[in-house]
């Protein structure tokens, strides 16, 4: 007979190489919380009302990744702040009145700039954002919420009307432009460069943009031609693995109400990727 009575998962599509998983239970493997089990399934948008409903009391709590982040965010009875500024949530939280919806996809931008930057505050920087998508959200909402002076988006459409307001509603001036400009130009203005691009969006502009550190939401492969360029430049860069890690440490504790045990999920991930 299983001895599991708290359950967490990531829902997603496709789902089956998320680290989720990995990083949840060695944080219960760590505190000893042996009646826990974090899972994964495969989920659409369109499917998360009826998956979440579906699964029973044990689930105390979902991971949410795309293509769910905007169905999570529907579906919730209640939702944090921040959520509903950004438009998304990537965690539900089972409470006594239904499902809550966050977005600590913020707690690991800031942690992965924190790494960045060495503890340096961004606050009066200018911080350049390449892709205007879902993670490209809450990069802007956690850059502004950190003093960011400028933000400028570079994006294939003109996400603008959506965009600007995660930046100036914190006090920030917001620009946006696409990549038929002079890159150099604008990489050489900013003061860190955030890519929530997918791989291989950027090939052969590397060059022109790899001029001040970089955080790259992505982290395989790893490194990316962008952070190996901006190596190349002298620049630091942090890859998607920091931001993954910071954003499961904040799911942890909204679903166990215990401090998340960082060091041993960090190791677990860190040995995951080498």
């Amino acid at each position: 007979m299983s001895g599991i009575s708290h359950r967490a998962a990531v829902l997603g599509s496709p789902i089956e190489h998320s680290r989720s998983p990995l990083l949840h239970n060695a944080g219960y493997r760590e505190l000893g919380l042996d009646d826990w089990e974090y899972g994964r399934f495969e989920c659409t948008a369109e499917q998360l009302p009826e998956r979440v409903s579906g699964l029973g009391d044990s689930y105390v709590g979902f991971s949410v990744t795309m293509p769910a982040k905007f169905a999570a965010l529907e579906f919730a009875d209640e939702v944090s702040d921040r959520a509903h500024q950004i438009g998304s949530a990537n965690t539900l939280v089972r409470t006594s009145s239904g499902w809550r919806a966050d977005n600590t996809d913020c707690d690991g931008i800031a942690g992965a700039l924190r790494e960045l930057l060495a503890a340096k505050s961004p606050a009066g920087m200018h911080a350049l954002v390449l892709g205007g998508g879902g993670t490209a959200r809450p990069a802007l909402w956690t850059l502004a919420n950190e003093g960011v002076a400028k933000l400028t988006v570079l994006n294939r459409s003109d996400k603008r009307a959506e965009l600007a307001p995660l930046a100036t509603a914190h006090g920030a001036e917001f620009e946006m432009g696409d990549f038929s400009g002079d890159l150099e130009k604008i990489a050489l203005s900013a003061d860190l460069i955030v890519s929530t691009l997918p791989a291989g969006v950027l090939a052969g502009m590397e060059r022109q943009l790899a001029h001040a550190p970089v955080f790259d939401v992505l982290y395989e492969p790893w490194p990316t031609p962008l952070t190996v360029q901006a190596a190349a430049n002298g620049h630091r860069s942090v890859g998607g693995h920091v931001m993954l890690a910071h954003q499961a440490y904040g799911q942890f504790e909204q679903f166990t109400g215990i401090a998340a045990p960082r060091e041993a999920m960090w190791q677990a991930l860190e040995k995951s990727l080498s």
